[in-house]
């Protein structure tokens, strides 16, 4: 038998010329049967790459207000604009790592409730930030909107950070002829420069009385961004009745931090003479230590970006479920 015979009995799947037989065609020959079983083997992740998947992070409670941790999948319904879709995914996240951005009012009408907010935020963080596990950012917001620390894993840096958080002076208010509060350029710039770049559970905690004065976007721009980061909005309403004189004002303020914690999937708080700012804190710990994630497939493939509305409901009768109403579809 010859040497070419010899190799067609073995059933090779390709037909051998003359320079086959060589060191090197042979060696040809197995590279390229190699990479064709290669190929093949990773087809399926070339197909993963192209599935959306829309997390929808969650907090349930019942009549009475308490947080209900303990559902499973098969407990909710969701759909989107309307049509009912399958939930893929779903985790109850006690545990997993959190990114925060602290929002810290220090306009002038702040002024005689900073110290309170510092000290409760600080207490807040002690209680609920993980070193090394968790991130957090401080942001303050006037006339101007500063970053007075960036994501840190670090609680030492973040207690000398809060200690700089502060009101502007007499002077600069002279210098730049009058204060502002550039909330809502605040919330769209957490959003857009920071929480929009990671992934995961994502929050911010706004402490402010509600008033804008001198923004360039509005409460829209403020909550979409949120909305395309898929970040919730905390927030806490703490106003000095006495700040704006016998004229009043910040009558507003409630409602804009109403809009932007509910439309986000967030949750609105007032300190009141019932309610001081450590006992909001401790109930925002409680929601963010019990909250659900729900991932979806959307059944209709993104042909042009846009909002798409979000219904996450609870099937037990009783429970209000509380998540964002909408979410970026990106093109």
């Amino acid at each position: 038998m010859t040497l070419a015979e010899s190799w067609q009995n073995k059933n090779y799947p390709v037909p051998l010329m003359r320079d086959d037989f060589t060191r090197r065609g042979i060696l040809r020959g197995a590279a390229a049967l190699c990479a064709g079983r290669l190929a093949q083997a990773q087809e399926p992740t070339v197909f993963s790459t192209e599935v959306k998947v829309v997390n929808v992070l969650a907090t349930v409670r019942n009549k009475t207000g308490t947080v209900i941790g303990s559902l499973g999948q098969d407990d909710f319904a969701l759909s989107e604009d309307g049509r009912p879709q399958t939930i893929r995914y779903f985790s109850r996240e006690t545990d997993l790592p959190l990114t925060l951005g602290l929002m810290v009012d220090t306009s002038a009408s702040q002024r005689r409730v900073l110290d309170a907010e510092r000290g409760a935020s600080l207490r807040f963080l002690d209680h609920v930030f993980r070193e090394g596990k968790d991130h957090v950012f401080i942001m303050q917001f006037d006339s101007s909107v500063q970053l007075k620390q960036p994501l840190t894993a670090s609680i030492k840096q973040l207690d000398d950070a809060m200690a700089y958080v502060d009101t502007e002076t007499e002077k600069q208010l002279r210098r730049q002829g009058g204060g502002g509060t550039l909330l809502y350029d605040a919330v769209a710039k957490a959003s857009d420069d920071v929480m929009k770049k990671l992934t995961g559970r994502k929050a911010l905690i706004v402490l402010s009385d509600g008033v804008d004065f001198g923004s360039y976007g509005s409460l829209k721009d403020a909550v979409e961004a949120a909305e395309r980061a898929g970040t919730l909005v905390y927030s806490i309403l703490y106003s000095d009745p006495s700040a704006y004189g016998i004229f009043g004002g910040g009558g507003d303020g409630k409602r804009v931090l109403q809009k932007m914690s509910e439309d986000s999937g967030g949750s609105f708080f007032e300190v009141s003479k019932k309610q001081s700012v450590e006992q909001i804190f401790d109930i925002l710990e409680e929601e963010l230590r019990n909250q659900y994630n729900v991932g979806y497939v959307s059944d209709r493939p993104v042909t042009v970006s846009g909002f798409r509305g979000i219904q996450l409901t609870a099937k037990q009768k009783g429970l209000t479920v509380q998540a964002r109403r909408q979410y970026w579809a990106q093109r």
